[in-house]
Parts: structure tokens; C-alpha cells; sequence
């Protein structure tokens, strides 16, 4: 009956672990699935623009031919009238006629702007919405490969995590088997000495005497046997409860860290130039229809407006907020232990405590190189960046020079002319943006690889530091290793807090006698407290109980200083 309860409690604690594990797991699927879902609305969305565009262009274009058809059409029949002649000949134009030719002149004006428009929005806009697009399909590829490496760490460590478990189980089940032999052996042996004590010495027959001693000492052989069996199973056990509370350490700390900090670095990752890009995008439209037609400025002020206002970090904070199930960090792993084992700490004890302090000092040694080399990889990391959002934050978004006239251009002003769109130019920057970016990214890879390592080996160092006792100074001597854990006790009630609220000690004496005292005894006891000469202890302080060691000293009317702490572990202790 009782191997059968064990083997359920097993079952549970298993299943429970595995279901933890399968919701992190369908978590992380989920998190690809949501970022490649965002990654296709980027592109569909640059991909209406870039059609939104093309159709504006064509209109544009087709407008800019209409206005010069209409311009020209007019302009043809007023040279070939009369009135046409005579005006040339004068100059002496009536107002409507000049209003008439000023018309016909912006119309001419409005045709050539509108050519122009029509050129930025093929060569300027669409271009720099696929470049986007091409950014977008390559940023997602890559993050998405640092967050299959990710994910793969996060399965490696719960894979570990299981495995020390279920040695712990193991060997805390031969423990428990091996102790149960071994009280057995003990009431076999104190029923076998009750025996013989039973027995006279003087009735036993002088054959059974040897007989008798030696199943005395079967039986302190079999104890002994079985006393070596528990002595290393204990050992086996305790040792495979303290590799699984470090990793559970670990482990915990490496899925906090993803949750709360590279979840973020990654969509960083798919976000890097994406806003920017686009607000340069948008913002060339927003010059090129400034530039065109200022009547339309108030329009443009709230497209500018919802442009001033794009923020990588509040796109970022929408999406997780949107998707919370999916970002937000699981529960804790939770010691689980097995079959009634009381102990939920990592043991310092003979003969692992010299196991332990060694193991904390590699750890405390390699942590510090970790720490310096992941520095100088995040310096180099942070560098990157800012060379990267200079390279994508460049202002080249004003046209305005596309729509200036003279009166010998009569011709339309090629957008793709400009230095900044040159083929040259733009293949140049292409590349140097690229070979920036793979460089951050190997750089962010190295980092990440590195962090994680830090976080792992921080959790069992701290974990073990608190075990082992260490003090500030990190000294050997002040290191005492603690015993096994007590049992948990029982919960106290809080005691009832005093109707006194005044502190004795660093506080105001007078205070605290008027408060403690009746009124017609305070002048008496200051008088005490500023008359040294004054030794002899107030009425007021002979209670029926003893005296507390916190309350003021009778017979000096002074506070007593309380005494220093017998060890230095109290000290530690008080410390915390």
C-alpha cells in the first residue's frame, strides 16, 4: 500500500513539472508565432503603401498631363486672336486679362509640380518603402534565429532540471529504504540482547553459550552492514538534493531573465529601423506635399503629428501588452520534494561543506572574468547601436529643392538625381548598414551567450553564499556552515504590542518616563536622569517580575547597554 502511494506522489510531482514545462514551451511557439504574425502585418502594411503610392503617382501624373493639355489649349487660342497681338504690342493688360494669364501660368505651374510629385513618389517613396520591406524579411530571420537559440537554451536547462530531480528521487527513496533496513536491524538486535539478558547465566547450558554470542554477533554485523548502506545512501542523497536545488536556482533565474529582459532584446531586434526608416519614408511625403500645396497644411499637420508621435518603445509595450498571456514571465519552479523530506536548503555539512566552499570560490573567480568580458562585449554592443541609428536616423527627407522654378527650367527635376538616392550613394550605405548589422548581431549573440552564463552561475553562487554563510568581507574564518535545517515549527501568534509606543533606546528618556510613569513621579526622575549623584533606583521600578535586560538600569537611572553577541554567526544573524 505504501509503495503504491509513492509511486503516485512520484506521478505527481512528474506531471506537474511536465505540464509547467509544456505551457513555457507552447509560450515560446507562441512568441514566434505572434512576432512572425507582427513581422507580415509590417510588410502588408508596406505593401498597400507602396500600391498606395503607385496610384498616386499615376494620378498625379495624369493630372499634371491634363493641367498642361488644358494650359496649352488656351494658351494656343489666345495666340492666335487679335487681342492676343495687340497686348503683346502694349503691354497695357486690363485685370481680368491679367488675371486670366496668371491663371493659365499657375496651371502651367501646378503641372510641373505635379510631374514632380509623381517622379518622388516612383522613385523616392516606393524605393524606400521596399527597402524597408527588404529590412523587415532580414531583421526577422535573424532575431528569430538568436530566439530559436534561446528557446533551445530554456529546453536544455528544464531538460537538466528534470534529470537531477529524478536522481534526487531516487536516491532520497533508497535513503529512506536504507533507513527503515537499518531500524529494523536495530529492534531485531535490542530484542535479541533482551533475550539473553532474560536468560540466567546459571540455568543456561554451557553449550549454548557460544551459539547464543554468536548470533549476537550476526546481528551487529547485519547493523553495521546496514548502518554503512543508509551512511552512503544519505550521501548519495544529499548530494543529489543539492545539484537539483542549484540548477532549480538556475533554472529559474535563466527563465526569469528570457521573460523580463531578452524577450525585450528580441523584439528590439525586429524593431531595429523599422520606425525610423518609416518616418523618413513618411516624412518625404510629408515634404513633398508641404512643398506642393501649403493650403493643405492642416491635413498634413495631423499625418506629421501621428509621425512625430511613432515610438519603438510604445509599439513594443503595445504589442507585448496586446499578446500579456504570452510575454508574461510563468511561476516560479517550486522545490518539490519527495516523500515527506523536510529539507529545502542546500547542505553545507561533512563531508560536502569542503565540496561546497571549493565550488563557491570557482564559481565567485569565474564570475568575475565573466563579468568583465560581457562588459566589454556590452560597450561594444551599445557602440553599435548608436552607429546604427545614426546610419538610420540621417534627415534626408526634404524635397523642397524638387520644387523650385526658375524661368529657364521649364523642364521637370528628376527626384532620383539627388546625391542622397544616387545608385553609388545608395549601394554604399546599403552595404556599410548591413555590415553594421551583422556585426551587432554577432556582437548581441556573444552577449546574450555570455549573460546567460553569468545569470546561471550567479543564482548557484549567491544560493551558495547564503548557505555557506559568508560574510561581507568573504573571509574563510567567518564562514560557518550551518547545520541541516531545522523542522518548521509552529506558527506563534504575534504578541499584543504595548500601549507604549515610545522607544527606549536612541530615544527621548524624558519621554519615556513620563509616558511610563504617574504624573507626580516625573519631576523625580528628572531629576535623576540630569543629577548623576542621584543612584538610588525610583519606587516605581519594584515590580513583582524580574527586570528586562531592555528596560532602564535601577540603579543608575541609565539606560544598559546590551551585551555583545557571543559569536560571530549571531552577528551574522542579527545583520539579517
Amino acid at each position: 500500500m505504501s509503495s503504491h502511494t509513492r509511486v503516485k506522489k512520484d506521478k505527481e510531482i512528474i506531471g506537474d513539472y511536465e505540464t509547467q514545462v509544456k505551457e513555457i514551451r507552447n509560450q515560446l511557439v507562441e512568441q514566434f508565432r505572434c512576432l512572425e504574425q507582427q513581422s507580415e502585418s509590417r510588410l502588408q502594411l508596406l505593401q498597400d503603401l507602396q500600391e498606395f503610392f503607385r496610384r498616386k503617382a499615376e494620378l498625379q501624373l495624369e493630372y499634371s498631363r491634363g493641367l498642361d493639355k488644358l494650359a496649352e489649349r488656351f494658351s494656343g487660342k489666345i495666340r492666335s486672336s487679335r487681342e492676343h497681338q495687340h497686348f503683346k504690342k502694349d503691354q497695357n493688360l486690363l485685370s481680368t486679362v491679367n488675371c486670366w494669364y496668371l491663371v493659365l501660368n499657375q496651371t502651367r505651374r501646378e503641372s510641373r509640380d505635379h510631374a514632380t510629385l509623381s517622379d518622388l513618389y516612383n522613385n523616392n517613396v516606393i524605393f524606400r518603402l521596399a527597402h524597408v520591406g527588404e529590412d523587415v524579411i532580414r531583421l526577422f530571420k535573424k532575431s528569430k534565429d538568436i530566439g530559436v537559440q534561446m528557446h533551445e537554451e530554456l529546453v536544455k536547462v528544464t531538460n537538466e532540471l528534470y534529470t537531477v530531480m529524478k536522481t534526487y528521487h531516487m536516491y532520497h527513496a533508497e535513503s529512506v529504504s536504507a533507513e527503515s533496513k537499518l531500524k529494523e536491524a536495530e529492534k531485531q538486535e535490542e530484542k535479541q540482547i533482551g533475550k539473553a539478558n532474560e536468560v540466567s547465566t546459571s540455568l543456561m547450558r554451557h553449550d549454548d553459550r557460544p551459539q547464543r554470542r554468536s548470533s549476537v554477533k550476526k546481528m551487529e554485523k547485519m547493523k553495521e552492514k546496514r548502518q554503512a548502506k543508509y551512511s552512503e545512501n544519505k550521501l548519495k542523497c544529499t548530494k543529489a538534493r543539492n545539484d537539483y536545488l542549484l540548477n532549480l536556482a538556475a533554472t529559474n533565474a535563466l527563465v526569469a531573465k528570457y521573460y523580463i529582459h531578452d524577450v525585450s532584446d528580441m523584439i528590439d531586434c525586429c524593431d531595429m529601423g523599422y520606425h525610423a526608416s518609416l518616418a523618413r519614408t513618411l516624412r518625404t511625403y510629408l515634404s513633398a506635399e508641404y512643398s506642393l500645396e501649403t493650403s493643405r497644411h492642416e491635413g498634413l499637420d495631423q499625418l506629421e503629428g501621428a509621425v512625430d508621435a511613432m515610438d519603438v518603445r510604445g509599439d513594443k509595450h503595445r504589442v507585448m501588452d496586446m499578446h500579456s498571456q504570452i510575454f508574461c514571465p510563468p511561476t516560479r519552479f517550486d522545490y518539490q520534494p519527495h516523500m515527506g523530506d523536510e529539507v529545502c536548503q542546500v547542505s553545507a555539512q561533512q563531508p560536502v561543506q569542503t565540496e561546497l566552499l571549493m565550488r563557491h570560490h570557482q564559481l565567485q573567480s569565474r564570475l568575475g572574468t565573466l563579468k568583465i568580458e560581457n562588459e566589454e562585449v556590452r560597450k561594444t554592443l551599445d557602440a553599435t547601436m548608436q552607429t546604427l541609428q545614426d546610419m538610420l536616423t540621417v534627415e534626408d527627407f526634404d524635397v523642397s529643392e524638387a520644387f523650385q522654378h526658375s524661368q529657364s527650367t521649364e523642364s521637370v527635376k528628376s527626384a532620383s538625381s539627388d546625391s542622397y538616392m544616387s545608385k553609388v550613394n545608395v549601394a554604399k550605405r546599403r552595404a556599410n548598414q548591413q555590415e553594421t548589422e551583422g556585426f551587432y548581431f554577432t556582437k548581441f549573440k556573444e552577449y546574450l551567450n555570455g549573460s546567460n552564463l553569468i545569470v546561471k552561475l550567479q543564482a548557484k553562487h549567491d544560493l551558495l553564499k547564503q548557505t555557506l554563510g559568508e560574510g561581507e568581507n568573504n573571509s574563510p574564518v567567518t564562514m560557518l556552515p550551518p547545520t541541516l535545517p531545522p523542522k518548521p515549527g509552529r506558527m506563534r501568534k504575534p504578541r499584543p504590542r504595548s500601549i507604549f509606543n515610545h522607544k527606549l533606546f536612541n530615544g527621548n528618556m524624558e519621554a519615556f518616563i513620563k509616558v511610563l510613569t504617574a504624573p507626580y513621579l516625573a519631576p523625580m526622575w528628572s531629576l535623576c536622569v540630569h543629577s548623576p549623584s542621584i543612584l538610588q533606583p525610583p519606587p516605581i521600578l519594584h515590580h513583582s517580575h524580574p527586570p528586562s535586560s531592555h528596560m532602564a538600569s535601577p540603579s543608575l537611572g541609565l539606560p544598559r547597554p546590551l551585551p555583545r553577541p557571543i559569536s560571530t554567526a549571531f552577528g551574522l544573524f542579527s545583520q539579517a
